[in-house]
């Protein structure tokens, strides 16, 4: 891969046509315009502090294994726990990412289709289709590679015009338009909550959602070319460019409100798509909305494709049952498709809860954001301490290590807390954030697994396997080729 293709798998999953726009609607119950007008930069100068941190570090181990790997190599004592838990909550996060790109790729899918066809959106519709389009992006990581990675780049282009034509029309077309006061200070609390300060950090999770998946051009680095630069550049890239064309395509859309009393009323539940529809009207709404659900599309493959990375890589060191199947490498493609099957199944799981849960949709962001931050932030923790000591790669931050690592690893804490909470009083069955409760049973489950068993055999990542399995796989690759 080339540096820009490194950057493009980044940012692809970043997705400000994804992330900012099935979130929306939830952004306007908890806090309103205000809230997602001034919560994305705030949010997205922090999340560059992370992937800041993130990018020194990547920048002395390019790696498969990422997180995990750097992690294992950081540690002073008990070098193989910190790995085994990195590992871990990359894991949860890189599964819940993919399903809560995929699943908001559905909720969109299903209102274009609600739209034109009356396929409404009753949840085991959404849920179909969610499984329609991960079976889609696993066949497609698993024949189409090559295609994977033209259609990789090609995503740049689709969500960076994608996003000047969505913010032209509704600029342009609509008659009517929202006053600056609405836009930058009119604030929305509808959760049932009486705190207004607990309503707009709930409200934050719209900019974090969308700000995850950047740790993609880590998990390239092995298939990238001058990987200890391209790949810190690709991570802070994706998050540059996201920070200021997500900023650009809220305000954009919030100015293009036409019906407004309290909420953005929608018949498919798709906030973006009624505002589309009464912008431009019915035709050009409906070929806005498809701008967006190309993105989410190309979101969701790219997704699949970084999980499988992270799961052949975290399985070739032993750590996940199964092991012997999830790396196993395609003689054909040379890729690890059975991973990309159960990054997608994975993903499916995560989803399911949406039959009897409304609130489903925002649990599974808020997973993905907390496995994935926590496992960012790990080996962050780990630089930190070293110190001195610490191996500069050719890419670093030099004096300011210290400063931007303290101060990511000080929100990463802040949100993983906040995240976990309830979105919506009173709290019931049907409303209650399941977030704890998977965060408790995968921590759990890694976490008896090594006292009772991989504290005596995990030693830490292989940077790329032993020699003797490389030339195993070489060997069966070159006789099937």
């Amino acid at each position: 891969m080339s540096a820009f293709s490194n950057f493009a798998v980044s940012f692809t999953i970043i997705s400000v046509l994804s992330g900012c726009l099935t979130l929306y609607g939830y952004g306007m119950t908890t806090g309103g315009p205000a809230l997602i007008t001034w919560g994305w930069p705030v949010v997205g100068l922090m999340t560059l502090l992370v992937g800041l941190a993130m990018a020194e570090v990547c920048s002395s181990f390019p790696t498969a294994g990422g997180l995990y790997y750097w992690s294992a190599k950081l540690a002073r004592r008990n070098a193989p726990a910190w790995s085994w838990f990195t590992g871990w909550f990359n894991f949860l996060g890189q599964v819940a990412v993919t399903a809560g790109v995929d699943f908001g790729a559905a909720f969109f899918l299903n209102a274009l289709l609600d739209l034109q066809f009356g396929f409404d959106a009753r949840p085991w519709h959404t849920v179909l289709l969610l499984g329609i389009i991960l079976v889609a992006h696993g066949l497609l990581n698993t024949f189409g590679v090559r295609l994977v990675a033209v259609l990789s780049s090609v995503s740049v282009w689709w969500h960076l015009l994608g996003v000047l034509v969505i913010v032209g029309v509704l600029a342009i077309v609509p008659a009517h338009h929202q006053s600056a006061g609405f836009v930058f200070g009119h604030f929305v609390n509808t959760t049932g909550w009486g705190s207004s300060i607990y309503v707009v950090l709930l409200g934050l999770l719209l900019a974090q959602y969308t700000f995850t998946g950047y740790d993609a051009s880590a998990h390239m680095t092995e298939e990238t070319h001058d990987a200890a630069v391209s790949g810190p550049r690709g991570i802070v890239l994706s998050i540059l460019v996201s920070l200021v064309a997500g900023w650009i395509l809220l305000i954009g859309i919030t100015f293009a409100i036409q019906s407004y009393d309290g909420a953005v009323n929608s018949a498919t539940g798709v906030p973006p798509a009624q505002i589309f529809i009464d912008a431009v009207g019915a035709t050009g709404g409906k070929l806005l909305l498809l701008i967006a659900i190309g993105a989410q599309l190309f979101c969701g493959m790219s997704s699949v494709t970084a999980n499988s990375r992270m799961i052949y890589a975290f399985s070739r060191d032993g750590a996940l049952p199964g092991s012997a199947i999830w790396h196993r490498v395609n003689s054909r493609t040379r890729t690890p498709t059975n991973a990309v099957w159960l990054a997608a199944g994975g993903a499916f799981v995560l989803g399911l809860p949406y039959l009897w849960n409304n609130t489903a949709y925002a649990a599974v962001t808020s997973i993905a954001v907390i496995g994935l931050y926590i496992a960012y932030v790990i080996p962050t923790f780990l630089r930190l301490r070293q110190g001195a000591d610490f191996e500069r790669g050719p890419w670093h931050l030099g004096r300011y290590s210290g400063l931007v690592g303290t101060v990511a690893v000080v929100w990463v804490v802040f949100i993983t807390i906040l995240f976990m909470l309830p979105t919506t009083s009173p709290v019931t069955w049907e409303h209650f954030n399941y977030t704890p409760l998977a965060v408790l049973v995968v921590l759990g489950f890694a976490g008896v697994w090594w006292l009772t068993s991989a504290r005596n055999w995990f030693t830490g990542p292989k940077v790329q396997g032993s020699p003797e399995e490389l030339a195993a796989i070489e060997h069966e690759l070159e006789s099937l080729a």
